[in-house]
Order: structure tokens, then sequence, then C-alpha cells
């Protein structure tokens, strides 16, 4: 995720970093390298058909309805998913409270809140799709990720210390209240990472987009001859652009630059829990160019 402070006009005219213009590139040179063969072949040899612009502007609009549409999608499902972490959050917080009240012993106590520390980083990983030599050796052993479903299988060793350790039924319902709503927010989570937006709706954007900047300089040659490289390079930022932000937002747990920031979320709930597992609290994570992982 790009965090920094409010862009003046130079940074909004120049920035790169966080901008999806470095992954457009290719796709506007080719749309504007066609324009121009375009209108070279209409200035040189003969004149092509020069149709009334109205069209292509009915088009466009049409077009960015869609992108708009589309791009809704993939916000709701970046929210959503910062949503669920943050519940994710508030839930490590209020167990390890929890697990003060309930539990009498302080090695259960500390077992089940370390056992929630590699449960959310075997979640982020398991979203992410990371190898599994990437998981944090002070909070998951190489058994933890050994198993078929790492989040899932931490869920049911913290259920069965519970189960031991709480010294009644009160205490037992209230902490297993708990596992299950952290239950929840990852099958949320899992829910997104695996129900990609429908295949048909990137198919049919890129597909058009291409279609219309492919077409739209037989509207612009005759008034406005070599200029129309310039408008339809425009035109290609904006749609391949709104498609490409669109691409990103709609997997919210990758590593791309518009991701969530879910290391830096598994570092606040390791900030959280350290008191009660009377560890020194680790530093919190800090954006590096901009960027927070």
């Amino acid at each position: 995720m790009i965090i920094r402070d409010k862009p003046g006009v130079l940074q909004l005219l120049f920035s790169v970093r966080g901008s999806v213009l470095p992954r457009i590139v290719p796709r506007i040179v080719v749309v504007t390298g066609f324009a121009a063969l375009l209108v070279w072949f209409d200035t040189v040899y003969t004149a092509l058909p020069h149709p009334d612009p109205a069209p292509f502007a009915v088009f466009g609009i049409a077009l960015s309805l869609f992108l708009g549409f589309r791009n809704n999608a993939a916000h709701n499902r970046w929210w959503e998913g910062r949503k669920l972490w943050g519940q994710l959050i508030a839930d490590m917080r209020s167990l390890a409270r929890d697990v003060e009240i309930f539990l009498p012993e302080q090695e259960d106590r500390k077992k089940v809140l370390r056992l929630a520390i590699g449960f959310i980083h075997a979640h982020r990983i398991n979203l992410r799709k990371l190898p599994t030599a990437s998981a944090p050796r002070e909070w998951l052993s190489e058994n933890d990720m050994a198993q078929p479903h790492p989040p899932c299988a931490i869920l049911d060793r913290m259920a069965e210390t519970v189960a031991r350790a709480a010294p009644d039924g009160f205490a037992r319902r209230a902490l297993a209240e708990r596992l299950a709503s952290i239950s929840i927010a990852q099958a949320g989570c899992e829910r997104i990472a695996t129900t990609p937006l429908p295949y048909v709706y990137s198919l049919l954007i890129f597909r058009t987009t291409y279609l219309y900047c492919g077409l739209i300089p037989f509207g612009l040659i005759e008034s406005a001859g070599w200029m129309s490289l310039l408008f339809v390079a425009i035109i290609a930022y904006i749609f391949f652009g709104l498609a490409e932000v669109t691409e990103e937002l709609a997997h919210p747990f990758g590593e791309t630059v518009n991701g969530l920031s879910l290391d830096a979320m598994c570092r606040t709930i390791e900030i959280s829990l350290a008191p009660h597992l009377d560890i020194p609290a680790p530093a919190p994570k800090k954006a590096e160019r901009f960027y927070l992982s």
C-alpha cells in the first residue's frame, strides 16, 4: 500500500511510485503507434474514411460507465478485505484480554497467544500464496506449515488448548465464540482471495479498449491531424490505467503497491500481544519509498 502525505502539484504530475503507468506504457505505445501509422497513411498515400466523431463520444461514454462499474466492484472487494483484517486485529486484541480473564494458568495463556500470532502469519502467507519458507520461525514451525491448511490447523490447536485449560463451561463458551469470530473473518478473506471478478469482465474491457483506441483516430484525423496521436495516448492512458487499477484492487491481498499492508497489520498484532507474552514489542513497520507492505 502506498503511504504518503498529501502530494503537491509536481508530485501528482510526475510521481511514478504507486502509479500503474510503468505497466501500461507498452499498451499506450502500441495504440499510439497504430494511430501514427494511420495518420501517416492518410497523409502520404490516400485519404482514409473520416467518420463523424459523435459516435465515438457515445462509445467512449459507454466504455467509461462499464469501467466505472467494474472499478467500484473491485474497490468493494479491497475495502471488504481491509474491514475483515480490521476485525482480525480487534479479535486478536480481545482474545488477549479474554485469556487473561478466563485461563488461570500463565503457560496456557501464552500458548494460546503465541498460536494466535502464528495463525495470523499463516493466514497472511495463505492469502498471498507465499512459499512456506517465508514463514517467521519465531511463530511458526515447519510442522505448522506442513499441514494441509496451516491457519485452520493452528486454530484447531488453539481450540484444543482452550478446551483443556478453561476452568468451566462459561469460559470455554466465551473463548470459543472469540475463535469463531476469528474463523469467520478468515473465511471472508479466503472467499475474496479465491473468487476473482468474472474473467469475462477483463476480457470485454481490454478488447473494447483496444478496439476504441484503434478506431478513434479515424474520427480525429480530419480535425486534429498529427495531434490525434496525443489524444489517442491520453485516451489510452485513462482507459488502460483504470483497467489496471481495477486489476490491482480486485486482488487486495497481493503484494502490489496498491495491495493491503498485511505485513504491517501482522506487526500491529504482534505489538498488541507482546505485553501479554512478557516480551519486548517489536517496532512498527514503516513505509519504504512510500510503500508499506
